[in-house]
């Protein structure tokens, strides 16, 4: 693959100056388009050889287009901030919005070969990685991620050459420094490995481009080439529907509703016991969320239910027990224009916290394989494949050190209609009672499927669901506490 690119090209001045001022006007134009259409994002991946140019590719870039509409983002060795979160939030934070371009330097392929080239992951850890990397951007394909990879090539010999060049220079000398030379040493060891991770991650709705970078004119054309033809092809492409493109899940063979059907919903607790259980209980957490183990790791609960389920008297429970510096409570609602404009759960990694926080989804990114399904506010081919990328954003969450505890309170369809109408009686509660609480209701036995079979299928080792029985919610409660301060106690105890 890297051999091909080793060819020699070159363009004449002559050529350049034909070929340059038509580029630049259709980009222009496509990017306008892009824009108004909110079709997109367009998300460049610059990588290749140190020296190889991407840098001034990059800047070339943001000259022929609006720079108002193009973000550059280089990424280098991670801030004190990045390093208190998992790895991919700083990548997430830097995505563009729809009709927008974002060119990414140094991205999360220059992170992985670094790691393994410095010993810190190993061939096994590397495979892992690639398995990652190829999830992750499918994902983003998915939602609408128009994504464009760039390896921009030089044979070892005109890397030397180019960093003579470069120093040889007053007015360029500083661009060359001892890790430049430090990766022309290892340019032969780096070899394979640059061949194996783009073999490996070049996929159908992710290619790799390979671009040789010793003509400045050359590459930059080709580049920019590519992106004009992927910019037309974004504005041509025909936006999704609603409209049911494959079937939806196949009914299982095993009654999986059984799961909240079989739950002892007459389970109580005494207000008296209440009383001294939560003393206890909320005093336990308060300990834990102060020990010292507890700054290497973050706290994620998310809380979910049907309408009057009590999360929000279980969360101010949890509450009660925490430092108010040192927790977060985030309420899901329908996504905002923002939110709309970026892939599904950018919504939720913008909120994860640093190593010794705790945040609280009141609702979470669950609601896409819940009322999203249910209500037919995207299309099967979302939320089916949302239970998979679900489970790989929470496996980041815990590789990054996040502890994720999630709870679906389960109340009888009985004891809702009860506390609804309890709600409309009541003057300071009837806030909580809407028409969408009436019509979700309507749909009662949709949501138990849906639930059940949220839980069968996002139910995992490392972030298992704790279904609580929420009839009584002294009992509810104490349950909730009780799972937080044993899954916290496991964690520190490792």
């Amino acid at each position: 693959m890297l051999e091909s690119a080793e060819i020699g090209h070159q363009l004449s001045k002559a050529e350049y100056a034909r070929e340059e001022p038509k580029l630049r006007t259709a980009l222009l134009d496509a990017q306008f388009r892009l824009s108004v259409a909110n079709r997109g994002p367009i998300l460049i991946l610059l990588s290749g050889v140190e020296a190889g140019g991407r840098g001034e590719t990059a800047n070339k870039l943001t000259e022929w287009m609006d720079p108002r509409f193009i973000r550059v983002v280089a990424f280098g060795t991670r801030t004190s901030e990045e390093a208190q979160r998992p790895p991919a939030w700083r990548y997430w934070q830097a995505l563009p919005r729809k009709g927008r371009i974002g060119i990414f330097m140094n991205a999360w392929y220059t992170e992985t070969m670094m790691a393994f080239i410095r010993g810190q992951i190993g061939d096994n850890k590397l495979q892992a990685r690639m398995h990652s990397i190829r999830e992750h951007e499918r994902m983003l394909s998915d939602e609408g991620v128009v994504l464009l990879k760039f390896w921009v090539h030089l044979s070892k010999s005109e890397q030397k050459e180019r960093f003579e060049k470069l120093e040889r220079d007053p007015r360029t000398r500083w661009r060359v420094t001892r890790a430049d030379w430090n990766a022309y040493r290892i340019y032969s060891k780096s070899h394979d490995l640059w061949e194996h991770l783009l073999r490996e991650t070049s996929t159908g709705e992710a290619p790799w481009y390979v671009v040789e970078g010793a003509d400045d004119r050359y590459r930059n054309l080709t580049v920019g080439k590519i992106l004009l033809a992927s910019l037309r092809n974004a504005l041509a492409a025909k936006p999704a529907t609603l409209k049911h493109a494959v079937p939806p899940l196949a009914p299982s063979v095993i009654d999986n509703v059984k799961l909240l059907r079989d739950l002892d919903l007459g389970q109580k607790l005494s207000d008296r016991r209440f009383a001294s259980d939560l003393e206890r209980c909320q005093g336990k957490l308060a300990k834990l969320t102060r020990h010292k183990r507890f700054a290497k790791h973050s706290l994620i609960l998310v809380f979910e239910g049907g309408d009057a389920a009590g999360k929000g008297g279980a969360i101010r429970r949890v509450t009660g027990a925490l430092d108010a510096r040192q927790y977060v409570t985030v309420p899901i609602a329908a996504p905002t224009d923002e939110e709309r404009a970026h892939p599904y759960l950018w919504r939720f990694w913008r909120h994860i916290p640093a190593q010794g926080g705790i945040v609280i989804f009141d609702r979470s990114w669950y609601g896409r394989v819940l009322v999203e399904r249910v209500e037919d506010l995207c299309m099967p081919t979302d939320w089916m494949r949302a239970y998979s990328e679900i489970n790989q954003f929470e496996e980041h969450l815990v590789a990054g050190g996040a502890i994720v505890v999630k709870f679906w309170l389960q109340i009888s369809k009985e004891e809702q209609l009860r506390r609804f109408k309890e709600r409309e009686k009541v003057a300071f509660k009837q806030f909580k009672i809407t028409g969408e609480d009436w019509r979700n209701r309507k749909r009662w036995n949709a949501y138990q499927k849906a639930i059940s079979d949220m839980v069968d299928r996002t139910s995992t080792e490392i972030a298992p669901w704790t279904l609580v029985e929420a009839e009584d919610k002294n009992f509810a409660r104490i349950k909730v506490l009780g799972t937080i301060t044993d899954r916290l106690e496991r964690a520190l105890d490792r």
